[in-house]
């Protein structure tokens, strides 16, 4: 299922279209990012998902501190084993069919003076975003989750917890049928619908 780069970002594709359509003229790219958990266990090399990593470098900073940071394994690695197993029940039930696991931290102080990074998880999430859109470019499948043991992925990724917060983890992988999914799961694997512009945007003030 996987497409190639133009393929992905010339128009909506026929899952996306079927779901959203927006409200604005905008590239579809951006429309037909969402968050598939249907996997289907093979490898990536790393030609394939370390340009992820570089479109997330490229993200805005505050101070150009670069707050994010990513720690992975593959399924190649000893330590595979050790992201599977920091992920809830839901989520190893189809994440484990993901080629790389992502822990996300974010670095809570600015370099150089120590000061509190007030927008550490801002700019971290906008990394993951331009992340995402790239792997939405590539055809694959990039799942954000909350589902994890968050009070462990410091001690279990070797992360200093004095330096860092638990932002959230992701799967990366090839996509596969929804079929592959459990029962329960393969109805929901469609893109979900926004919000319209007019719900989350407000003119003058909030009220």
């Amino acid at each position: 299922m996987t497409q190639t780069p133009r393929d992905a970002q010339s128009s909506l594709r026929e899952e996306v279209a079927a779901n959203r359509t927006p409200d604005h003229d905008v590239d579809p790219l951006f429309v037909n990012r969402w968050s598939p958990r249907a996997m289907t266990g093979e490898s990536l090399p790393e030609s394939d998902f370390l340009p992820l990593f570089e479109a997330a470098r490229w993200a805005p900073s505050a101070y150009n501190n670069q707050h994010w940071r990513f720690v992975y394994a593959t399924r190649e690695d000893d330590e595979w084993d050790t992201f599977v197993e920091l992920l809830n029940e839901a989520n190893q039930a189809w994440a484990t069919n993901a080629a790389v696991l992502v822990g996300v931290f974010s670095k809570t102080t600015i370099e150089g003076s120590g000061d509190p990074a007030a927008t550490r998880s801002f700019d971290t999430g906008a990394a993951f975003q331009n992340l995402a859109l790239e792997g939405t470019r590539r055809g694959l499948a990039v799942h954000p989750m909350a589902g994890f043991d968050w009070a462990s992925i410091h001690e279990a990724l070797g992360v200093p917890e004095d330096e860092f917060d638990a932002e959230a983890m992701i799967a990366i992988g090839e996509r596969a049928d929804p079929e592959t999914l459990p029962e329960e799961l393969q109805e929901r694997e469609v893109p979900s619908d926004r919000k319209d512009v007019s719900e989350i945007t407000r003119r003058g003030s909030f009220e």
